[in-house]
Protein backbone atom coordinates (compact mmCIF):
# COMPACT_ATOMS: atom_id res chain seq x y z
CA UNK A 1 0.00 0.00 0.00
CA UNK A 2 1.08 3.57 -0.73
CA UNK A 3 0.64 6.43 0.94
CA UNK A 4 -0.68 9.12 -1.33
CA UNK A 5 0.66 12.33 -0.56
CA UNK A 6 0.04 15.26 -3.01
CA UNK A 7 2.96 15.76 -5.65
CA UNK A 8 3.56 19.11 -4.19
CA UNK A 9 4.48 17.81 -0.43
CA UNK A 10 6.53 15.35 -2.02
CA UNK A 11 8.35 17.41 -4.64
CA UNK A 12 9.09 20.75 -2.31
CA UNK A 13 11.04 18.55 0.15
CA UNK A 14 13.10 16.66 -2.69
CA UNK A 15 13.85 19.91 -4.28
CA UNK A 16 15.86 21.40 -1.21
CA UNK A 17 17.28 17.86 -0.67
CA UNK A 18 18.31 17.82 -4.41
CA UNK A 19 20.20 21.22 -4.31
CA UNK A 20 21.77 20.38 -0.78
CA UNK A 21 23.16 16.92 -2.81
CA UNK A 22 23.79 19.38 -5.64
CA UNK A 23 26.44 21.80 -3.01
CA UNK A 24 27.88 18.85 -1.32
CA UNK A 25 28.55 17.08 -4.64
CA UNK A 26 30.30 20.11 -5.47
CA UNK A 27 32.36 20.65 -3.18
CA UNK A 28 33.43 16.90 -2.09
CA UNK A 29 34.70 16.92 -6.03
CA UNK A 30 36.77 19.75 -5.19
CA UNK A 31 38.53 18.68 -2.30
CA UNK A 32 38.63 15.33 -4.03
CA UNK A 33 40.29 16.93 -7.18
CA UNK A 34 42.69 18.51 -4.68
CA UNK A 35 43.45 15.63 -2.83
CA UNK A 36 42.41 12.47 -4.79
CA UNK A 37 46.40 11.85 -6.11
CA UNK A 38 47.25 10.30 -3.49
CA UNK A 39 45.45 7.92 -0.33
CA UNK A 40 46.04 10.50 2.97
CA UNK A 41 44.24 10.10 5.75
CA UNK A 42 41.97 13.62 4.26
CA UNK A 43 41.16 11.16 1.25
CA UNK A 44 40.27 8.04 3.12
CA UNK A 45 38.09 10.55 5.36
CA UNK A 46 36.67 12.47 1.85
CA UNK A 47 35.69 9.01 0.38
CA UNK A 48 33.84 7.70 3.56
CA UNK A 49 32.16 11.19 3.86
CA UNK A 50 30.15 10.80 0.37
CA UNK A 51 28.47 7.39 0.76
CA UNK A 52 27.26 8.46 4.74
CA UNK A 53 26.13 11.46 2.83
CA UNK A 54 23.66 9.55 1.10
CA UNK A 55 22.79 7.68 3.83
CA UNK A 56 21.74 10.74 5.46
CA UNK A 57 20.36 12.32 2.30
CA UNK A 58 18.28 9.32 1.85
CA UNK A 59 17.14 8.87 5.22
CA UNK A 60 15.64 12.43 4.34
CA UNK A 61 14.03 11.74 1.58
CA UNK A 62 12.42 8.63 2.95
CA UNK A 63 10.99 10.78 5.96
CA UNK A 64 9.69 13.63 3.61
CA UNK A 65 8.43 11.50 1.06
CA UNK A 66 6.24 9.07 3.51
CA UNK A 67 5.77 6.75 1.31
CA UNK A 68 5.47 3.26 1.98
CA UNK A 69 5.72 -0.43 -0.04
CA UNK A 70 8.81 -0.14 -2.58
CA UNK A 71 9.98 3.20 -2.15
CA UNK A 72 10.31 2.44 1.59
CA UNK A 73 12.29 -0.50 0.48
CA UNK A 74 14.20 0.44 -2.27
CA UNK A 75 15.30 3.99 -0.23
CA UNK A 76 16.58 1.43 2.30
CA UNK A 77 18.42 -0.92 -0.10
CA UNK A 78 20.03 2.38 -0.94
CA UNK A 79 20.79 3.10 2.72
CA UNK A 80 22.45 -0.08 3.17
CA UNK A 81 24.24 -0.31 -0.04
CA UNK A 82 25.82 3.49 1.15
CA UNK A 83 26.51 1.78 4.66
CA UNK A 84 28.26 -0.67 3.42
CA UNK A 85 29.86 1.19 0.84
CA UNK A 86 31.37 3.13 3.43
CA UNK A 87 32.93 0.33 5.65
CA UNK A 88 34.00 -0.74 2.31
CA UNK A 89 35.89 2.15 1.36
CA UNK A 90 37.35 2.37 4.85
CA UNK A 91 38.66 -0.82 4.64
CA UNK A 92 40.01 -1.23 1.41
CA UNK A 93 42.13 2.13 1.67
CA UNK A 94 44.58 0.14 3.21
CA UNK A 95 44.60 -1.82 0.09
CA UNK A 96 45.46 1.31 -2.03
CA UNK A 97 43.83 2.91 -4.82
CA UNK A 98 42.65 -0.14 -7.11
CA UNK A 99 40.83 -1.41 -3.91
CA UNK A 100 38.74 2.13 -3.34
CA UNK A 101 38.04 2.08 -6.91
CA UNK A 102 36.51 -1.55 -6.76
CA UNK A 103 34.49 -1.11 -3.82
CA UNK A 104 33.57 2.89 -5.60
CA UNK A 105 32.62 1.10 -8.62
CA UNK A 106 30.46 -1.19 -7.32
CA UNK A 107 28.62 1.38 -5.19
CA UNK A 108 28.58 3.01 -8.05
CA UNK A 109 26.77 0.08 -10.30
CA UNK A 110 24.13 -1.09 -7.51
CA UNK A 111 23.40 2.44 -6.03
CA UNK A 112 22.86 3.62 -9.95
CA UNK A 113 19.68 0.24 -10.31
CA UNK A 114 18.13 1.94 -7.11
CA UNK A 115 18.28 5.25 -8.32
CA UNK A 116 16.96 3.70 -11.56
CA UNK A 117 14.51 2.28 -10.25
CA UNK A 118 13.20 5.17 -7.66
CA UNK A 119 13.33 7.78 -10.46
CA UNK A 120 11.06 5.72 -12.50
CA UNK A 121 8.71 5.03 -9.85
CA UNK A 122 8.37 9.43 -9.26
CA UNK A 123 8.61 10.16 -12.48
CA UNK A 124 4.91 11.37 -12.09
CA UNK A 125 6.64 13.89 -9.59
CA UNK A 126 8.31 15.79 -12.66
CA UNK A 127 11.75 16.36 -12.53
CA UNK A 128 12.85 12.74 -12.61
CA UNK A 129 14.39 12.28 -15.55
CA UNK A 130 17.44 13.21 -14.53
CA UNK A 131 17.48 10.91 -12.12
CA UNK A 132 16.40 7.94 -14.43
CA UNK A 133 19.56 9.00 -16.92
CA UNK A 134 21.74 9.98 -13.30
CA UNK A 135 21.10 6.11 -12.41
CA UNK A 136 21.10 4.15 -15.59
CA UNK A 137 24.82 6.41 -16.33
CA UNK A 138 26.11 4.69 -13.00
CA UNK A 139 25.64 1.50 -14.29
CA UNK A 140 28.12 1.45 -16.74
CA UNK A 141 30.48 4.25 -14.67
CA UNK A 142 30.57 1.78 -11.73
CA UNK A 143 31.68 -0.87 -14.25
CA UNK A 144 34.28 1.86 -16.03
CA UNK A 145 35.86 2.46 -12.00
CA UNK A 146 36.11 -1.50 -11.63
CA UNK A 147 38.12 -1.70 -14.83
CA UNK A 148 40.10 1.42 -14.27
CA UNK A 149 41.35 -0.15 -11.05
CA UNK A 150 43.20 -2.95 -13.05
CA UNK A 151 44.73 -0.04 -15.07
CA UNK A 152 48.26 1.87 -14.57
CA UNK A 153 45.38 5.16 -14.25
CA UNK A 154 43.97 3.98 -11.32
CA UNK A 155 43.73 7.62 -9.17
CA UNK A 156 41.15 8.58 -6.77
CA UNK A 157 40.72 11.75 -8.40
CA UNK A 158 38.48 10.42 -11.21
CA UNK A 159 35.52 10.23 -8.51
CA UNK A 160 35.27 13.99 -8.47
CA UNK A 161 34.25 14.19 -12.21
CA UNK A 162 31.63 11.59 -11.16
CA UNK A 163 30.29 13.15 -8.15
CA UNK A 164 30.30 16.79 -10.21
CA UNK A 165 27.93 14.88 -12.69
CA UNK A 166 26.09 13.36 -9.84
CA UNK A 167 25.84 17.03 -8.32
CA UNK A 168 24.37 18.45 -11.69
CA UNK A 169 21.50 15.61 -12.61
CA UNK A 170 20.58 16.83 -8.77
CA UNK A 171 20.46 20.42 -9.73
CA UNK A 172 18.11 19.59 -12.91
CA UNK A 173 16.15 17.36 -10.82
CA UNK A 174 15.69 20.20 -8.35
CA UNK A 175 15.07 22.67 -11.13
CA UNK A 176 12.50 20.79 -12.57
CA UNK A 177 10.29 20.17 -9.25
CA UNK A 178 10.49 23.79 -8.73
CA UNK A 179 8.52 24.25 -11.84
CA UNK A 180 6.11 21.45 -10.95
CA UNK A 181 5.38 22.74 -7.37
CA UNK A 182 4.95 25.89 -8.59
CA UNK A 183 2.36 24.41 -11.31
CA UNK A 184 0.69 23.24 -8.85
Amino acid sequence: MTTSLSPARVASPLERLYIVRFGFALVWAALVFAVGSSLSPLTVVLLVLYPLFDVAAAIVDLRSSRTAGSSVALLSINMALSLAAAVGLAIAAASGTPAVLRVWGAWALTAGLVQLIVGIRRRALGGQWAMIISGGLSVPVGVAFIAMASGDSASVSALGGYATLGGIFFLISALRLRRTVKGL
